[in-house]
């Protein structure tokens, strides 16, 4: 059986260029939807550059904390692969 903390790592790698999810998402799609703050300390905490801990972002479309894993900020990089942002700088939510 997997732990949280693999499903949280399964789950982002799935989340697909240019699309994000929330902490809450993240963390309801693991099996806990009450664990959208423990999604975030693995996202802080993750060294794998392979896994796109830029793309969970929070519930209010602010794009949240970013360890920096690929050297640029978390809004340049979702920008770049052509997430859209309101007027406020949010991410616009589908």
């Amino acid at each position: 059986m997997k732990s949280f903390n693999q499903k949280v790592i399964d789950i982002v790698t799935t989340i697909p260029r240019g699309k994000v999810m929330t902490y809450g998402q993240v963390a309801a799609r693991a099996g806990n939807a009450r664990a959208s703050r423990a999604v975030g300390t693995i996202m802080a905490k993750n060294t794998d550059i392979s896994v796109p801990c830029h793309r969970v972002v929070r519930s209010d479309g602010g794009v949240g904390m970013y360890n920096g894993l690929r050297g640029t900020s978390k809004q340049v990089l979702l920008k770049k692969e052509g997430v859209q942002f309101t007027k406020r700088g949010t991410v616009a939510l589908q």
